[in-house]
């Protein structure tokens, strides 16, 4: 394991398709990919897709190295698992994001309180300077949710709320996640062919 792994962290919110889509491109792509899940991301996981992910970090990688192909390596880890690598700024990872974001992640992000492994890397990112992309999945924003994103903000995160755009004319609900995680990985400084470059064709 290295400084060099992306983590993705997912929550219980709404949207299991762009973690999920995430981890494959990823791991085509042959990054070294970190991956932790709450009990509330496995269950949203569980209820919006035909994946089915086991309670163990053991048993979640056997299922998505089986589901996803490529060069790169999948690590997985407990939500309590303080001696994972993203827990520790000697060792912090090159990005971390977290997709789906849910607000009390949000807020608990914001606030530095570092109750789980998720809370803990997104603290380091921030302290280390590391890239730290949260994808907040709610609607509508409260006030309290845009003040907690104004203040990671400012402290150097990306917020990417999924919003797709429409230009490219999506067919499929798979186009219109291509493009939010098409997005991620421009952050993250990926290639990536997931979505076409607006105004590519007027340059010859």
């Amino acid at each position: 394991m290295s400084n060099r792994a992306i983590v993705v962290a997912m929550t219980g919110a709404s949207g299991a398709q762009y973690a999920l889509r995430l981890l494959e491109v990823l791991i085509a792509a042959g990054e070294e990919v970190h991956f932790v899940i709450s009990e509330p991301g496995r269950m949203v996981v569980n209820t919006e897709t035909d994946l089915r992910l086991p309670s163990r970090p053991s048993e979640i990688r056997a299922v998505l190295t089986a589901r996803f192909e490529g060069l790169g390596t999948l690590h997985v880890f407990g939500l309590q698992d303080w001696m994972a690598p993203m827990a520790s700024g000697s060792n912090a990872p090159r990005a971390v994001v977290v997709v789906p974001c849910t607000s009390g992640t949000l807020a608990a992000i914001a606030a530095g309180t570092c109750r789980s492994l998720i809370d803990r890397a997104a603290d380091v990112a921030l302290k280390e300077r590391r890239q730290l992309i949260l994808v907040p999945r709610e609607m509508p924003f409260s006030a309290i949710h845009l003040e907690n994103m104004l203040k990671l903000a400012r402290l150097g995160a990306v917020i990417m709320p999924p919003a797709p755009g429409f230009y490219q004319h999506p067919t499929r609900i798979e186009d219109l996640i291509d493009f939010v995680v098409a997005r991620i990985l421009d952050h993250l400084e990926i290639d990536q062919s997931l979505l076409p470059r607006w105004g590519a064709d007027r340059v010859e």
